[in-house]
């Protein structure tokens, strides 16, 4: 079992910077990737930006050049650097954590955090 705790989340004005957090606890051993998604109101949830145990990330078109993903291996944290931010950047953004169980791939997701940004 993996328990996600996510922070950082709140609103700002266009333009403007927000750094989430995602801390994993229990069988942190187990996770291969880490990674963000979001949800606007109405919307289906997105994939934002993903990042690998060895460090390979990938990114949503709409955030590439804005938002950075990294992750510190030590502390099972995932972050995600969210620099112009937009109006349509606005939703609940969920940290998602990936685990391999010997054959069996299970995620696993954190409460989510809203992000607001104001026009």
């Amino acid at each position: 079992q993996v328990q996600l705790v996510e922070s950082g989340g709140g609103l700002v004005q266009a333009g403007g910077s927000l750094r989430l957090s995602c801390a994993a606890s229990g069988s942190t051993s187990r996770i291969n990737a880490m990674g963000w998604y979001r949800q606007a109101p109405g919307e289906q949830r997105e994939l934002v930006a993903t990042i690998t145990s060895i460090g390979t990330t990938n990114y949503a078109d709409s955030v590439k050049g804005r938002f950075t993903i990294s992750r510190d291996n030590a502390k099972n944290t995932v972050y995600l650097q969210m620099n112009g931010l937009k109006p349509e950047d606005t939703g609940v953004y969920y940290c998602n954590v990936r685990t391999r169980w010997g054959p069996v791939e299970y995620d696993y997701w954190g409460q989510g955090t809203q992000v607001t940004v104001s026009s």
